[in-house]
């Protein structure tokens, strides 16, 4: 070890606060590296396994490969796996309404197809021998054509072609240019019904039917799945291997391993903890540049005398740069080691919300990553290596006598040192002092404000960004009065109505309601209509009848009875048939209105009379009008399970209940509704939806069915919420500490390099009172400073993330300045500033006056 180097460690055992603050700060810049990238990894590896087991865990599917194929596939070093199925041809279906999708596609399934694709039995259970075969679901849904369980399915099936070439799935339909050849007649018994599979393009032309694999009569063309052990491979695979074959990647599984050509994916997924990484570096360079900076500045006058003697600039940033590798030697290795359980703490919390929001089938757990730890190491070494040789070479480019007599950083004309009078007038001569301090050096003031400003900005944007996230996912949830709805387009409304009774006895539902919602034309008084409903029109207030756009909501006759009892109405006076019916009039929102007491009326009296027009398919109004005695009350109507008509575009909101049992004459021949359906309530809504698709499974409804669990999507926004509550808690926490570091090393160094300044003031005079009430002054500088510039850049980068989140969208909800997050701050700033600044000078006070003006002489 040279001399150099034993002089810089001889520095750091001597100033062991200031070198303990700094490996502090070190091991939590190593320790945040090492949590985002490890974070990544496990995310990326749960994200990896979900997408496996709902998409099935190979990479590339070839299509119209032969058995030759397979053999030459399964000897290829850079396959990991390989399966297939068998190809045994397309059958027509008959009965099938969409055009583009007119066959049935059948897959003989061999036992290791079965255990490598992933299939999600819906009902019955899987074939067990080449005559029995499963349905997708989606035959119904998309095709209209109902197999179900027990059916005998007699299929002519054939090859496509077109031009001589023979079509496959992966090939779109192609009508009148291509042709169906039939070569074999197969029976089959339906088993079972399954959900959509994975490995079927949306394009593709045929809904896939699975049986099971006749070995004696085995089928010339197959489709293989091909599994890679290196997957970012698998685009050169295709083009070399599988040259002369269709080919359809497996984009879910590929685009989280990187290999997936998404570049929007890759770029979003990167970016993020790319800029995640950026900000930590940042905050350390900032930290761990003014340990070194001011570590020089104590010691410029030593490098003036090693330069005096012989020692070139190239050694003395040599010196520094060993004492960087030093901090970091004894900073990493801890941080890293703190930062692995802390984050597997932090995974146990989350994992349970990210299966509830993302794949269920998949854990997140913590994944250990060699080369992540690697490059976690090595950024945390270079973020300091920066920042020591950043102020090094500044310091070795000085000229001798100017380290000598450390006045490079000084700033004595009188001009900048000259301090406002009203500083004296207020503060007297320890406001003077105070400012002349403040002003004579201020690069040494600069990297604190700086480093506070940066805190100051990232802990008020970090927490309003959650704020809005919180305001969205409020905006997001669905308002309703119901957790499971159920819809079916083409069921009548008496089955609709039967449908109803027998869910209303099912397990787990507490309560089932038929709703239906339609448009209608609304002929009112315009003596009726308030002013701001003229002024939204822009139209002067007229006395004759006035034609406004209206929803009826037809009810269940017992929910409706419910509905007027609990508005403290009478159930005799709002019987429906020759009474009053329930109404909502009300404006649209200008901003955010949370509930119907912060809309304006649309109506200027509680009761009115009105003139209904249902319409027809086509939108029109039918001659037939309704004629209805009305009483509007403010409360949020209930909701409908299905909505199929257009939103209006109207400044407006006017809506009427009525009871199922007046359902005929709101619907008479030829009206047309917008949604019909069922709405459930019930304690555990998952269950009561697995057991409601059970139940609705065999009962052959036409056309199909819809049946979603609302409660489910408002979990989702809760553990969404969870998540983003959490990690920026844990953010903003390790930038914080990483900021009070930061100041605290700054200011304490700042302190101890004005120990002879300080000793001075003290001999000459100066009361402790005095002293201590040029130190407050200080500490305000500090702080003021810190918020002239802090919060204006908060405030505007908290503007931007409002309307970047909100797409431009400003109606969504207001912005409102984060000011709980600025008063946080405002406080925080001030008191790490004085307690730091108590610290320092508590220290100064205990040493003897002439040991400090002798040590700084010397």
């Amino acid at each position: 070890m040279n001399i150099l180097n034993k002089v810089s460690l001889q520095g750091l055992i001597k100033n062991r606060a200031r070198t303990l603050v700094t490996i502090a700060g070190a091991a939590l810049s190593a320790a945040l590296f090492t949590g985002v990238s490890t974070f990544a990894v496990s995310l990326q590896a749960y994200m990896v396994k979900g997408a496996e087991s709902k998409y099935g865990s190979w990479h590339l599917q070839v299509f119209d490969a032969g058995s030759s194929f397979l053999t030459a596939q399964a000897q290829d070093s850079r396959v990991s796996g390989i399966t297939a199925f068998e190809d045994i041809g397309y059958a027509l279906l008959e009965g099938g309404q969409n055009a583009d999708k007119p066959y049935l596609f059948i897959a003989g399934f061999s036992e290791d197809s079965f255990s490598l694709l992933p299939l999600s039995l819906l009902d019955g259970r899987l074939p067990e021998n080449s005559g029995e075969v499963l349905v997708p679901t989606h035959v119904e849904n998309n095709g209209g054509v109902k197999l179900a369980l027990g059916d005998t399915l007699t299929l002519p099936t054939g090859r496509r072609s077109s031009g001589g070439q023979t079509l496959t799935q992966a090939d779109p339909y192609r009508g009148e240019a291509e042709a169906l050849q039939i070569t074999s007649e197969k029976s089959y018994t339906v088993v079972g019904v399954y959900q959509r599979p994975a490995f079927e393009m949306r394009f593709a032309p045929g809904y896939t039917l699975i049986t099971l694999a006749d070995p004696s009569d085995p089928a010339e063309s197959l489709t293989a799945f091909l599994a890679l052990k290196q997957p970012r491979q698998a685009h050169a695979f295709a083009g070399t291997a599988a040259k002369g074959h269709a080919v359809c990647f497996n984009d879910n599984v590929l685009r989280f391993l990187g290999a997936s050509n998404d570049p929007l994916f890759t770029a979003l997924f990167y970016s993020l903890a790319a800029i995640l990484l950026a900000l930590i570096m940042t905050g350390s360079v900032f930290m761990i540049y003014n340990a070194f900076h001011i570590s020089l500045n104590e010691r410029t006058h030593e490098f003036g005398i090693l330069m005096s003697a012989g020692a070139t600039g190239r050694q003395l940033r040599g010196s520094v740069v060993f004492e960087g590798m030093c901090i970091g030697c004894i900073g990493i290795p801890p941080g890293m080691l703190l930062a692995i359980p802390g984050i597997a703490l932090l995974l146990s919390l989350v994992a349970k919300n990210f299966s509830n929001i993302l794949y269920s089938g998949a854990t997140l757990q913590l994944k250990i990553s060699i080369p992540a730890l690697a490059f976690s190491a090595a950024l945390s070494l270079i973020t300091i290596l920066i920042s020591a040789y950043i102020p090094a070479k500044r310091a070795a480019g000085m000229p001798v006598m100017a380290c000598i007599r450390q006045t490079r950083d000084i700033k004595a004309d009188g001009k900048s040192l000259r301090a406002p009078r009203w500083a004296a007038r207020l503060c007297g001569l320890e406001g003077t002092l105070a400012f002349k301090s403040f002003r004579r050096n201020r690069g040494r003031y600069r990297s604190v404000i700086l480093s506070l400003t940066f805190s100051v900005v990232l802990f008020v944007v970090s927490s309003y960004f959650k704020t809005c996230f919180v305001s969205l996912s409020d905006q997001a949830r669905v308002i309703t009065d119901f957790d499971i709805s159920f819809s079916a387009p083409d069921m009548e409304a008496t089955e609709l109505a039967q449908l109803c009774q027998r869910l209303q006895a099912a397990p787990g539902v507490a309560h089932a309601s038929c709703r239906t919602r339609l448009e209608c034309t609304a002929n009112v008084s315009g003596d009726l209509l308030s002013d701001a409903f003229w002024q939204a029109a822009g139209r002067q207030p007229t006395a004759g009848t006035t034609g406004l756009t209206a929803n009826v909501l037809i009810l269940s006759d017992s929910f409706y009875r419910q509905l007027v009892e609990g508005l403290g109405l009478s159930p005799e006076e709002y019987a429906g048939a020759g009474g009053k019916l329930l109404a909502v009039g009300k404006m649209e929102a200008a901003g955010y209105a949370q509930g119907p007491d912060d809309l304006q009326d649309l109506f200027v009296s509680p009761s009115l009379e009105a003139t209904l027009f249902p319409h027809d398919s086509e939108g029109q109004d039918l001659s037939q009008g309704l004629q209805l005695s009305l009483g509007v009350a403010t409360f949020v109507p209930p909701d409908a399970p299905a909505v199929t008509g257009k939103p209006t575009e109207t400044p407006y909101y006017f809506e009427i209940l009525a009871p199922w049992s007046m359902r005929g004459r709101f619907l008479p021949e030829g009206a047309a509704h917008d949604g019909e359906g069922i709405a459930i309530r019930s304690p555990a809504p998952g269950q009561t939806t697995a057991a409601l698709k059970e139940m609705l499974a065999g009962l052959g409804i036409p056309g199909g069915y819809t049946l979603y669990n609302f409660h489910a999507m408002l979990e989702e926004n809760r553990n969404m919420l969870f998540i983003v509550n959490l990690f920026t808690l844990v953010f903003v926490a390790m930038i914080a500490l990483i900021a009070v570091a930061n100041v605290f090393n700054t200011i304490s160094t700042n302190i101890r390099l004005r120990r002879r300044e300080l000793a001075m003031l003290r001999s000459v005079g100066m009361t402790e009172r005095s002293f201590n009430r040029m130190m407050r002054l200080e500490c305000a500088l500090y702080g003021l400073r810190t918020l002239l510039y802090g919060i204006p850049l908060s405030l505007i980068l908290s503007w931007l993330i409002y309307f970047g989140l909100t797409c431009q969208e400003t109606d969504a909800f207001p912005f409102s300045p984060p000011w709980g997050s600025l008063i946080i701050s405002i406080c925080g700033v001030f008191l790490v500033i004085f307690v730091t600044m108590l610290y320092a000078t508590g220290r100064l006070r205990r040493e003897n006056i002439i040991d400090a003006l002798r040590d700084e002489l010397s």
